[in-house]
């Protein structure tokens, strides 16, 4: 294991002990909800269904049509552009103790 991905699960195990994690997530939620993030990718996954059409649409699809968009405006939120880099510096599949905020995208997509 290298010496980053050991900080970043100790760092992880931390904030669940101390429970700040899902202090965090709410945090983060909340901030997504407020900045109408969360109704940009509900209009966006409606646009991709009437276009393909429901019957020829997965929920994999849906994830992988909208997983992009749904990284760029949040960095957009966050006032991160091209070129710059986001305060969130996990990689895809890295760990599932560390999910990424794609993780929430799909959470929120699916659950509405």
């Amino acid at each position: 294991m290298s010496k980053d991905y050991q900080l970043k699960a100790s760092i992880n195990q931390k904030l669940i002990e101390m429970g700040e994690r899902e202090r965090l997530k709410e945090l983060l939620r909340a901030k997504l909800v407020e900045s109408g993030w969360k109704d940009q990718l509900k209009a966006h996954c409606k646009d991709v269904v009437r276009e393909k059409g429901l019957e020829h649409v997965t929920v994999e699809d849906l994830v992988t049509e909208v997983t992009p968009k749904g990284r760029g405006t949040a960095r957009r939120q966050q006032g991160v552009g091209k070129g710059q880099k986001s305060s969130c510096t996990h990689a895809p599949k890295q760990c599932e103790a560390n999910k990424p905020p794609d993780h929430i995208a799909k959470y929120y997509i699916l659950k509405t």
